[in-house]
Formats: structure tokens, sequence, C-alpha cells
């Protein structure tokens, strides 16, 4: 028989956090700790959904004074599952959501929470676009901090070649600020280490601007670059044709 380990007290963590606590008595528990990776089944201790960088700092020391092991959930979206565990603190940010475009520095500042689609509905209203995933419901923080492929890579390389820095609230509950000039051993480690590294809570990226006659500007981000759909109906038939007999 499997035995559950009892949920902490959640009143010391409380007074500190302005955003929502779910426990295993928590109605949203059962929705809360499903990640897209149906086949991930695990059942954390609590739920810390931050509202912002003070949050996140508090749901840190929560997890060291009661000896909690943590994982950090952006997106949610990591097939290994890694933003969920059993028996800890998830410390997730997916209400973190804010996403901010310096159009006269042509950067952008995402919140550990972001999903490509926050990225790329602002980015586009200033003809701007980054290497995203392949699909909109990943997400942003995970997807650059392990990388980053998609649609764009041939042309702007790596989601993690336009990463300029990082703000980070480290494992003794500091804020920090990671670069190539500042904190560098750390932002050495989070270009590649992914999203468990560090309590990572917004990332600064530098996208590359889009031209209007460019078959992969912003407005097909989320599409297949190679395909045209003029020419799709094409396309199919000739897929379809060795195998419409028998």
């Amino acid at each position: 028989m499997t035995t559950i380990a009892p949920s902490p007290s959640i009143e010391a963590l409380a007074p500190h956090f302005s955003g929502e606590l779910i426990d295993r008595n928590h109605p949203a528990y059962d929705t809360a700790r499903l990640v897209w990776n149906g086949e991930i089944q695990r059942r954390p201790a609590l739920i810390a959904r931050c509202r912002g960088a003070a949050d996140v700092a508090a749901a840190i020391r929560f997890a060291r004074e009661h000896d909690l092991p943590a994982s950090v959930r952006g997106g949610g979206h990591a097939v290994a599952g890694h933003a969920v565990l059993d028996d800890g603190i998830v410390i997730d940010l997916s209400a973190m959501t804010g996403t901010r475009v310096d159009p006269a520095e042509r950067t952008i500042r995402a919140s550990g929470g972001a999903l490509q689609s926050d990225v790329d509905r602002e980015a586009q209203q200033f003809g701007l676009a980054a290497t995203g995933g392949f699909v909109s419901h990943t997400g942003i923080a995970g997807l650059t901090l392990g990388g980053g492929i998609g649609h764009l890579m041939r042309k702007l390389g790596l989601s993690i070649d336009a990463l300029r820095e990082c703000d980070v609230v480290t494992a003794d509950g500091k804020f920090v600020t990671a670069s190539a000039d500042e904190n560098a051993d750390l932002f050495w480690g989070l270009r590649g280490g992914g999203g468990q590294l560090r309590r990572r809570h917004e990332l600064h990226l530098r996208p590359a601007a889009a031209r209007a006659d460019d078959p992969r500007r912003p407005d097909r981000v989320a599409g297949d670059p190679g395909f045209d759909r003029a020419g799709l109906p094409a396309r199919l038939h000739r897929r379809r044709s060795p195998t419409s007999s028998g």
C-alpha cells in the first residue's frame, strides 16, 4: 500500500505569500498538479502558485525550513515531468506570464511562467521574433534554458542565443541578476542547465526584427514555414497517391 506523506502546514507560509496555496485538501489540487504529459501522476505536498518574485523567495525559504524537496513549474511542458514531484513543494510560476517589450532596445522581458504564445503576442506588435518552440503552449523559460529549438532556428539560432540575462531567486532566497557581466558563473550554468538549476523568475531576451517580406515573419511563427498554403492541396495529393489503392 502506498503511503502518502502528510502535507506541511501552510499557516507558516500564508502570511508571507500573496499567491494561491494549494494543498491536498484544496478542491483544485487534482487539476493543479497535472502537467502536459498526462502519464505524469505525481502528488506534491503543496503547490505554491506565485504572483511575483517575493512569493518565489517565500516558497523557497519555506521549503528549506521544512526540509522539503522543491520543483519549479513554468509552462509544465517538459515531457519528463520535472515541474512536479511527490511529497515536496511545487513552486508554480504559471500565473506569472507578464511579458514586456522595449521597442527602442529591441528586447523582451518575460516572466518565468510565460508561454510561447505570450511572448509571440507582444513581440509581434513591434515586428520582433525570436526562436520559440514548435507549439504555442511551451513555457518560454524551460524552453530557453534548455537550449530551445523551433521554426526560426535556422535563421536566428537557438532560443538561448537570444538570452541576455536572467533575474533569479537563488536557493537561499536572494534576488540576483545573471548575465555575461554579472554573476557570470551562474549565467553559464543557466544557459543549458534547464529550469530546475535555479528558481528563475524573469528572462531578458533580444529577439530579431522580422521583415515584412520574410516568409518566417512573426505572423507565421506558429506555422511550418516549409509549407505554402496555396500549394497544400497538391502536396496532400502527392502524399496520398502511393497509398490510395489497395
